[in-house]
């Protein structure tokens, strides 16, 4: 039995597939979720969604959102994903260091919690690289 996983940005599908079981990052911590699941609606946290596909494993790096499970269909819709095998590993790298320089220079209330959002993003897509390496 397999699960129907559906990823959706408000620009495109990233993913559309029947897979074996997620992990997804949530703001309450990580659930795996494997056919039958009980029917749940959770906010999805920025952070790595595992996926294991004829018995392998592939990284989505997401970036905060909603997801419904129910009937063995995953809907996560979210306001930006990137395959972890589609991230360029330098421009990831870069972009992390960029990131970690802007958090160390971040001034006032809202720059640092935009600051810290982008580090998080930056670090998500790193990590959903080293994943799969």
């Amino acid at each position: 039995m397999t699960l129907k996983l559906c990823v959706l940005t408000p620009n495109r599908i990233i993913w559309d597939s029947e897979v074996d079981e997620i992990i997804l990052s949530t703001n309450s911590g990580q659930i795996g979720i494997l056919p039958n699941h009980t029917p749940i609606a959770t906010a999805v946290d920025i952070g790595i969604l595992k996926i294991r596909l004829n018995g392998q494993w592939v990284t989505t790096a997401l970036m905060g959102g909603v997801a419904r499970i129910a009937n063995n269909e995953i809907t996560v819709l979210v306001n930006d994903a990137e395959k972890g095998s589609d991230i360029d590993p330098q421009e990831a790298q870069q972009t992390l260091q960029i990131a970690k320089n802007n958090f160390q220079k971040a001034r006032g209330k809202r720059q640092k919690i935009e600051a810290n959002l982008a580090l998080r993003r930056a670090r998500t897509r790193v990590k959903a690289i080293n994943i799969i390496s």
